[in-house]
């Protein structure tokens, strides 16, 4: 078939008024209706060897559930999601879908889902098909083994690598108790991204699935601090899977980064998102907003400080001056373009090509400037991306009463440090057999940002299935008289 022979446009999710929504923290994306979704549904060409499955890092059957949605089979769309992926309705919101699936789709051009005619909005079906159901709050088949039921295992962390392991192994009829040393679960999914892209009724929804199939959380509990993973072995666990993340933020290095009203993005987003501080004083966690905010970085993180604080401007009635400085251009930009463009619309300024010298402050110690160098982009460095080269002289001031350095995470060091026989990387990293997740410690397994730095949502994931078939692999030879 030939592909440039199909007309069909892409079909837009519904999203909220950009003037409306930037005075809230609703949701933005309001996703599909029935009818949107399959008018989208009816766009795949149901290729005979789908190359979009080659872009999902848990390897959803893309064309069936796809297929079924079109046929109006939507359970049958939603289990064989789930077969794959536990969390469908996250995902379908958060996911970078167009650096993975739908880059992978036939229908891609030229490197760029964006093209005529468009990818197909796979992203947007697995939501239509998560929040589907949720609303018919449909339970997946366990595939319980008798021979692992009495076993026990221990996932530290509740981040998106922990909470799919731990969904795996109980789906499997393994006993599963997850440590969350916050006292509310899902890590990143709930301290990092804000309720604007991430409902809290969904991730509740989502997490409060794997208490059905068994699976006994346990917040308020820092693995590192008050035991050990010698003393969880000792404790009768037989495999340990780490999800701990990349918690520690990093900073510029600059002069005044020490002045008050600067915030680490992590910080930040924190009091903003797990303590809602955006809900202030009926949660009394109060967050200072400035008059003029910059935030400095270009990734997701990125864009959520930004559209926070910008809302946090408005709703605390001031007139809403917040911007992203950024040292490349914004086609080096790693954030999702459908964040960039959101944050565009809803008036979030851009200053690219421009690097952070300097923070200045006042008498009192609070930051009042940013001085900043304008650059131009030279040859490529390590990332792949042109590197920023300093135009001598060109040196200007921004005002800047509040700024969030979103610069990237560093590898949570709390139980690593404690535990000298993990071996590490150079980075603090765990270091793991890339098949299967294990680490240097017999019955230790890791997966997600603590394995090789910052990644997606759905990555984490990804490592998180590899290491539970490895964990179900382990157990069933290590304690079940294997036939």
């Amino acid at each position: 078939m030939q592909v440039n022979t199909i007309k069909k446009e892409p079909v837009k999710a519904q999203e909220s008024n950009a003037t409306e929504r930037a005075c809230t923290f609703e949701e933005v994306v309001r996703g599909y209706s029935e009818s949107d979704a399959l008018k989208e549904a009816s766009r795949c060409i149901q290729c005979k060897d789908p190359s979009c499955i080659s872009g999902c890092p848990v390897g959803i059957e893309i064309k069936t559930f796809i297929a079924k949605i079109a046929a109006g089979d939507y359970d049958g769309a939603y289990f064989t999601i789930r077969r794959k992926n536990n969390f469908p309705s996250i995902c379908g919101r958060v996911c970078p879908a167009e650096y993975q699936c739908r880059k992978a789709c036939v229908f891609t051009k030229k490197g760029s889902p964006f093209a005529s005619p468009g990818a197909i909005n796979i992203h947007f079906l697995e939501r239509f098909i998560g929040d589907h159901g949720i609303k018919k709050n449909l339970d997946v088949p366990a595939e319980k083994d008798e021979r692992l039921s009495k076993i026990k295992t221990a996932v530290i962390g509740s981040g998106p690598a922990g909470l799919a392991c731990a969904g795996e192994l109980a789906r499997h009829g393994i006993s599963v108790t997850l440590f969350e040393g916050l006292h509310k679960t899902g890590g990143v999914l709930r301290y990092g991204i804000p309720p604007f892209r991430m409902p809290r009724d969904i991730l509740d929804f989502e997490i409060d699935s794997l208490k059905k199939m068994g699976v006994d959380i346990v917040p308020n509990r820092l693995i590192g601090r008050i035991k050990t993973v010698e003393e969880l072995f000792k404790e009768g666990y037989r495999a340990v899977f780490l999800g701990l993340g990349a918690g520690i933020p990093s900073f510029l290095g600059i002069r005044g980064e020490d002045l008050c009203n600067i915030y680490s993005a992590n910080e930040f987003l924190t009091r903003v998102n797990l303590m809602s501080a955006y809900k202030f004083p009926e949660f009394h966690t109060p967050v200072n907003i400035g008059r003029h905010v910059i935030v400095i970085g270009g990734g997701n993180t990125a864009m959520d400080a930004a559209r926070s604080a910008l809302r946090l401007q408005k709703l605390n009635n001031i007139a809403p001056d917040t911007t992203i400085v950024y040292r490349r251009t914004e086609i080096e930009m790693p954030a999702r373009r459908l964040e960039i463009e959101h944050a565009k619309e809803e008036g979030v300024k851009f200053r690219f090509l421009v690097k952070p010298e300097e923070l200045s402050g006042d008498e009192k110690g609070f930051v009042k400037k940013l001085r900043c160098l304008e650059c131009t982009l030279g040859s490529p460095d390590g990332s792949g991306r042109r590197r920023p080269v300093e135009t001598a002289g060109s040196d200007f001031e921004m005002d800047c009463d509040m700024a969030v350095i979103a610069i990237g995470l560093k590898a949570n060091e709390l139980l690593t440090k404690v535990t000298p026989e993990l071996k590490l990387d150079k980075y603090g990293d765990v270091v793991v057999d890339k098949e299967t997740m294990a680490t240097s410690i017999k019955g230790v397994f890791a997966g997600g940002d603590i394995v090789g730095g910052e990644g997606t949502v759905i990555e984490a994931m990804g490592m998180a299935k590899k290491a539970s078939k490895a964990i179900v692999d382990y157990l069933t030879e290590q304690c079940c008289s294997v036939r």
